[in-house]
């Protein structure tokens, strides 16, 4: 729907008013008429105008029912005076007499509406669209009220999404949109409670921005995402730079313990076929050369094995 006209056509007013029970009427009374005309033997002269009067009293009579669908209601005047509402179901009126001006549909109905280039309370200029489900709750108040009670709702419903996103910020729009929509369905409630409409609920379907501030807000969203990543990072190193402190400490005070290490070091290094393995002549003194080669032959007797294993 756009924001400058509402083509939203009146409420029906007239329903095709002959039914199944408006046909057996007029055959029953027009019927009756001519049988009674023929059983008392009128004259040629006469027999046609009683006839003819019977057809025309049936015609009349055959006005009189009406059918409401179930979701209907029928609001009826007599005289230019309202009388009631009629329906669901069959109902009588009286031809001529009764008018039946507005046929009130009493189920949920859809209503979409847009505000375009709307300013937010931070003046960002946006296009909102949303979509309204309402229901007429006092059928007699909506249809003699309001001229036009589908029109005057959309009105509202445009009127009251002008004045949510004038009193919201852009990022709190974008976030929240359960709270414009209870604080739209609070708002269009409260001007349509008056005409016997409820205001089911409001759901705002989209929100579009300018193009260069989209843009602007997809790179504040990648820096942020970068900046995140590297305080991460920053926090991991720091916890293995605390953990390898740590570990120096206690190989500073256990001798045993770092040369434990060593060798696991070595032999993991020394496990893999044709590893040359260079050792640091101070390491080697301080840790016993005995101590390698054992480990060198340990490593090569079992390289084979896992070699063949994998066959």
């Amino acid at each position: 729907m756009s924001e400058a006209s509402h083509d939203v056509p009146p409420p029906p007013s007239s329903k095709y008013g002959l039914s199944v029970v408006s046909l057996i009427v007029l055959g029953l009374v027009s019927g009756g008429v001519a049988a009674v005309a023929l059983a008392a033997r009128l004259e040629p002269p006469l027999l046609p105008v009683v006839t003819g009067g019977g057809l025309a009293l049936g015609i009349y009579l055959a006005l009189a029912p009406r059918i409401a669908s179930q979701w209907e209601r029928a609001v009826v005047l007599r005289l230019g005076k309202f009388v009631g509402l009629r329906g669901p179901g069959l109902f009588w009126i009286v031809p001529l007499l009764d008018r039946i001006v507005v046929w009130v549909d009493v189920r949920v109905r859809t209503t979409g509406f847009a505000a375009e280039r709307t300013l937010t309370r931070d003046t960002v200029p946006v296009n909102v669209d949303a979509v309204l489900f309402w229901q007429v709750a006092d059928a007699e108040r909506a249809a003699l009220g309001l001229e036009n009670y589908e029109e005057a709702v959309a009105w509202a419903a445009q009127t009251a999404l002008r004045e949510v996103i004038g009193k919201t910020d852009l990022a709190d729009m974008l976030a929240g949109r359960d709270v414009l929509d209870a604080s739209m369905q609070k708002l269009i409630d409260e001007r349509a409670r008056a005409w016997g409409i409820t205001v089911t609920s409001v759901e705002i379907r989209d929100v579009v921005i300018p193009q260069a501030l989209e843009d602007a807000m997809s790179r504040r969203a990648q820096a942020e995402r970068e900046k995140q990543a590297r305080v991460i990072l920053g926090d991991a190193e720091a916890e293995i730079a605390h953990s390898f402190s740590a570990a120096a400490g206690i190989y500073r005070e256990d001798a045993i313990a770092l040369q434990l290490r060593s060798l696991n070091l070595l032999y993991e290094g020394m496990k893999e076929r044709g590893t040359l393995m260079i050792i640091p002549t101070t390491m080697a003194d301080s840790m016993g050369a005995s101590s390698y080669a054992g480990l060198a032959a340990l490593a090569a007797q079992q390289v084979p094995h896992a070699l063949d294993a994998k066959k």
